[in-house]
This record gives C-alpha cells, sequence and structure tokens, in this order.
C-alpha cells in the first residue's frame, strides 16, 4: 500500500510541475517555449482548463502527502530497525550453513628440561663469583 501511495505521489508531483510550467505567467514562463504558448495550442479556454487542473494536482498532491505521513507516524520501526534485522537474520542463516570445523585438540605444554628460567639464573650467579 505504501509502495503503491509513493509512486501516485511521484506522478501527481511531475504531473503538477509539468502543469504549473505550462501556465503563462508574468513573463509567459516556459509556455512560449512550443511556439506560441499554451493557448494557443489547446484553445481559448487553457487557463481556466490548467487552473483547475492544477487545483486537482494541488488537492491530489496533498491527500497524498497527509496519507504517506499518517502511514509512517504508525509504523513501530524505523527504516533502519528493520535493515539491521534483516543483516541480524543474514548473519545467522550464514552461521547455520558455515561448516563446523572440529576444535583443534591442545596439546599438554612439557615444561622446558635446559635453558630455563632457573639454569639461567645460576650461570648468573656462577658468573658474579
Amino acid at each position: 500500500m505504501t509502495v503503491f501511495l509513493i509512486i501516485i505521489h511521484i506522478l501527481v508531483c511531475l504531473f503538477l510541475i509539468l502543469v504549473i510550467l505550462l501556465q503563462a505567467g508574468k513573463g509567459q514562463g516556459l509556455s512560449n517555449i512550443f511556439g506560441g504558448g499554451a493557448q494557443e495550442v489547446f484553445g481559448a479556454k487553457t487557463p481556466i482548463f490548467l487552473a483547475k487542473t492544477t487545483a486537482v494536482c494541488a488537492a491530489l498532491f496533498l491527500l497524498t502527502s497527509l496519507s504517506l505521513a499518517v502511514i509512517s507516524a504508525h509504523q513501530r520501526r524505523s527504516l533502519m530497525e528493520k535493515v539491521e534485522e534483516v543483516e541480524k537474520n543474514k548473519q545467522l542463516q550464514v552461521e547455520k550453513e558455515s561448516p563446523k570445523f572440529p576444535e583443534p585438540k591442545q596439546t599438554p605444554s612439557i615444561p622446558p628440561t635446559s635453558g630455563g628460567v632457573s639454569e639461567q639464573a645460576n650461570s648468573n650467579e656462577q658468573d658474579k663469583k
């Protein structure tokens, strides 16, 4: 539903921009770009038609804007929370799918037989004498 409203909102925005730019203003705006203006192309009642079309588009724009605002206000989570949830789910799937390797066996540590701390201390004492 939200995606449908966003698409309608974008289309209404684009059409509203087009209708506003076609209207003749003080400097005739972009209506003269087609060689004579929209009034001459579409007939004598074009300013009335464009004004009514602008009003309808503006009403649709306000309606879709308010609808999207209400829908987003009723959502419990933000978009970033949804992204984080999706990433966690992907990570869990990867962990489930990854093969489990057995833990390497730890070999018992063997105390050093020569060159240990005690032998070095004895040799240092003998060197001092």
